[in-house]
């Protein structure tokens, strides 16, 4: 049985906040209940495709999952588990915000298997989760987590979002500081990106006086730069190593669902919106799979996997495709080992600490021509 990892959309929330772009919108119970109903029927959808796989990971993700009931999260798994085989150790990931999680809802959560928490914080300062658009103060975010370790869930991570309105370098080490205290094992730390169609695009980059605004509210990219080298240096020093560009783990507690989809990974997209990759197939629920030629899954193996601070794999490059990575990326990987922005350290190939930098220019790199 080969691996498969199943990612399943919830796409509602109680508020669009600011920044956001992903595929969610506020809802009704009806609503809600439809989508349950039409989810749990697509994911029996798949029981004959499913005898061939064995279940890894599950990320349910949003939207806001922990909006659903406690009956709805059941019935999602009841379908899940009917028509996968999961693996005994399978890692079993929610995502949630403070506001919308109860001591009922955690208790079902781990009946239903699931051990791992994302809660997405964003900042320990009030003012800048108000100014973001959040349901939450630092203050909810405190008693949900501590209500999640009360009920026994031992891997949860925190999201954080530095480069937002009003925040100062001060402030975010602030953040940082306060929330690795609170020993999590997993922080992803991700920079503001302004996404068009969303509240902030209209606010910084396009109404009369952004500029203004962007100038006045933002921090500028000195700062940005600050926050960023920030980030490494005081999560390391407690105790958090770095794996990938955003994310930063306790040893053991990196996201396996995650690395799987930087490793390529077979996983199953389920939900409005989904993305998956079987057989080398890529689609969004709804669409038609499209093949990827060989060049594509290259570029995917480079551009997905040098976002792992360990690297890419020439050994592995060779398993899949049968020819050197040098044959195909030698010219490539030479100029920006020149450049200092790659470096190779027993076969692995990886982004330098300035290559991290401008790591959306090297990735580019490895795009190729067919």
């Amino acid at each position: 049985m080969r691996p498969l990892e199943l990612y399943i959309h919830i796409p509602f929330c109680i508020k669009k906040c600011n920044y956001c772009d992903f595929l969610s919108a506020p809802s009704t119970w009806e609503e809600r209940e439809k989508y349950v109903e039409s989810l749990c029927h697509r994911i029996c959808e798949f029981a004959d495709r499913a005898k061939a796989y064995r279940v890894i990971s599950i990320f349910v993700g949003g939207g806001t999952p922990s909006i659903l009931t406690e009956e709805q999260i059941s019935r999602i798994f009841a379908a899940v588990r009917t028509t996968f085989y999961v693996e005994e150790n399978a890692e079993i990931t929610i995502e949630m915000n403070p506001g919308t999680v109860t001591e009922k809802k955690l208790k079902c959560y781990k009946a239903a298997g699931i051990n791992r928490l994302s809660i997405g914080l964003q900042s320990a300062e009030n003012k800048e989760l108000k100014a973001l658009g959040r349901i939450h103060t630092f203050e909810e975010f405190l008693d949900t987590f501590r209500m999640a370790r009360r009920e026994g869930f031992c891997n949860i991570n925190v999201d954080l979002m530095s480069a937002i309105p009003y925040q100062t370098e001060e402030s975010w080490m602030y953040t940082l500081r306060t929330v690795a205290e609170l020993s999590p094992e997993h922080i992803s730390a991700y920079s503001l990106i302004i996404e068009d169609g969303t509240p902030f695009y209209e606010r910084y980059r396009r109404e009369e006086g952004a500029k203004a605004r962007c100038q006045a509210e933002l921090p500028d990219e000195d700062a940005e730069r600050a926050m960023y080298y920030d980030t490494k240096k005081i999560l390391e020093a407690c105790g958090y190593h770095r794996y990938e560009i955003s994310n930063y783990a306790k040893p053991g507690y990196e996201c396996r669902h995650n690395l799987g989809y930087w490793e390529r990974t077979e996983y199953l997209g389920i939900g409005s919106g989904a993305a998956s990759l079987v057989d080398n197939h890529r689609w969004c629920e709804g669409e038609k799979p499209q093949k990827l030629s060989v060049p594509e899954q290259m570029e995917e193996y480079m551009f997905l996997g040098l976002r792992k601070m360990q690297g890419v794999s020439e050994r592995r490059f060779y398993e899949i495709f049968q020819c050197s990575m040098k044959e195909v990326y030698g010219p490539v990987i030479d100029e920006m080992t020149k450049k200092g922005l790659l470096e190779t350290r027993n076969e692995f190939v990886r982004l330098t600490e300035r290559g991290i930098d401008v790591s959306n220019y090297v990735m580019s790199e490895f795009l190729l021509d067919e």
